[in-house]
């Protein structure tokens, strides 16, 4: 386990945590510094310097809780934020969902439940986290009078909830990158129809992974960064994982934590939503499995198995916002089970970026395998999974939450009596093509999108160049550093 290499420390209220980085050589930050910096100057991703813990007792008076409730709890031991202002940005951005328990559990067998986390605006799970971190960034800027250029990399369901959540704040100039031609219409759609001024949509000519390489170079071109004052808004920054672990709460205590332990499966891109997961177990709550589930695209699965992390190509599936081979929160994990030795995570790295592959250690590999399982449904068991629940249930699952319910199946007879969780991160709606190829029906947009795709898109294709995006954003951005 990996308690044993990380000491857990329940931190004292009046000390606020700071935030260190992955690779170790950058300087140690607090909270919202690190919020707002997004990715560390070293490369490196910020963690907190230890893990606050919630006691048992804690956990279980969140039973009967509203979600935002609840989330202040998790969320508040982690920032520096005054109490009064937290909490009213955390119920505003519950107050965007369109369900009242924000996150509801629904049971599909029986002893698998999904949960539904796709209820915001945007219709995906990152509005959870995106919400609040629009909200925490301009808290933030606001109050020390600065201004950012935010810039982020998407598969297709981040830079929709990034631009919703940032959308014609004054303090911000948003920059998305998303891989041209490889997200849904609908996803596309929410990114390229918002006309916003400080709103900017790049279709990328390369994937998603190249979309990220060039946000992480962005981040590494320090003059560029500064001149800019550059943030992130991808599972780079601190502030979305740690927002994000909030509903492992919700969903464990409303099935009988901590009494009782729960495992929850995840379908996973960039893992940071695996990561919340983890975060949630770090802090007390009794999770029994974590299983990571993918599509086609299954490099984690292979490095679970092998504990050898090798890059191959993209392949595009029905699931695009998974169609990832560099899972950036990997290292989060990482650096956790090298009992936080940033010059091993830097060795890794710099192994990836040299050979497109790294070697776990035998030690390391066995405390991450302690917590996680990991399974893959390809494209015929992620569509025959769709069919299968809405047959046998009526339910209709994207084809992301179908690759995790099918990964649910096969690991359920292992966990016995303990409930496994599915999560599921988009509205079926995102993904029409799919679901209706699967169960016949095709699902509508909810009554807020329905004129969707009949809205006029604003976007520029760029090519995979670096140099061309900074260019494109260096005339965009509305105003100089110091204005």
């Amino acid at each position: 386990m990996l308690t044993h290499i990380l000491k857990l420390t329940l931190c004292h209220p009046d000390v606020p945590l700071h935030y260190i980085s992955t690779r170790s050589l950058a300087p140690k930050l607090s909270f919202s510094d690190a919020m707002l910096a997004g990715l560390a100057r070293d490369g490196g991703l910020y963690m907190p310097e230890s893990w606050p813990v919630l006691s048992q007792g804690t956990i279980a008076g969140f039973a009967g809780q509203s979600f935002a409730a609840v989330a202040e709890a998790v969320i508040a031991p982690f920032t520096d934020i005054a109490a009064p202002a937290l909490a009213k940005m955390i119920a505003a951005s519950a107050a965007t969902f369109r369900h009242a328990a924000t996150t509801p559990l629904v049971q599909i067998s029986d002893n698998i439940f999904v949960l539904e986390l796709f209820h915001g605006p945007t219709l995906a799970f990152k509005d959870v986290a995106m919400q609040l971190l629009g909200r925490l960034m301009d808290h933030e800027l606001k109050a020390r009078g600065q201004w950012a250029t935010i810039v982020g990399a998407t598969s297709g369901d981040t830079g929709a909830a990034a631009i919703e959540a940032f959308a014609g704040l004054d303090q911000v100039d948003v920059f998305i990158l998303y891989p041209h031609g490889k997200v849904s219409e609908v996803q596309r759609r929410q990114m390229t129809t918002v006309s916003s001024p400080n709103i900017h949509a790049i279709a990328l000519e390369g994937t998603f992974d190249d979309c990220q390489t060039i946000v992480k170079g962005l981040f590494s071109h320090h003059e560029f960064a500064d001149d800019t004052s550059l943030s992130g808004v991808n599972s780079i920054n601190w502030a979305r994982v740690m927002a994000q672990a909030s509903y492992y709460f919700t969903a464990a205590v409303a099935l009988g934590a901590p009494q009782r332990k729960i495992s929850f499966c995840i379908p996973t891109g960039n893992f940071g939503d695996a990561l919340a997961g983890f975060i949630a177990k770090r802090m007390g709550l009794p999770v029994e499995r974590l299983v990571v589930a993918t599509n086609a695209n299954d490099i984690l699965v292979r490095t679970l198995a092998t504990g050898t992390y090798d890059l191959r190509e993209v392949e595009a599936t029905q699931s695009p916002s998974m169609d990832i081979q560099i899972s950036s929160n990997f290292e989060r994990l990482l650096f956790e089970a090298y009992g936080r030795d940033g010059a091993a995570i830097r060795a890794l790295m710099d192994s990836l970026k040299q050979s497109r592959s790294f070697a776990i250690a035998p030690g390391p590999l066995a405390s991450i395998r302690a917590e996680f399982d990991a399974g893959r449904a390809d494209e015929a068991q992620t569509t025959a999974e769709m069919t299968r629940t809405f047959r046998e249930t009526g339910y209709v699952l994207d084809p992301h939450s179908a690759v995790a319910m099918a990964v649910a199946r096969q690991e359920q007879p292992k966990h016995g009596a303990v409930p496994m969780v599915v999560l599921a991160t988009a509205h079926p709606a995102k993904f029409p093509d799919a679901v209706e190829k699967a169960t016949g029906l095709r699902p509508a947009l909810p009554p807020h999108l329905a004129d969707l795709l009949a809205r006029p898109e604003h976007f520029t294709v760029l090519a995979n160049n670096q140099a061309d995006i900074e260019h494109f954003m260096r005339r965009k951005i509305r105003q100089p550093k110091g204005d």
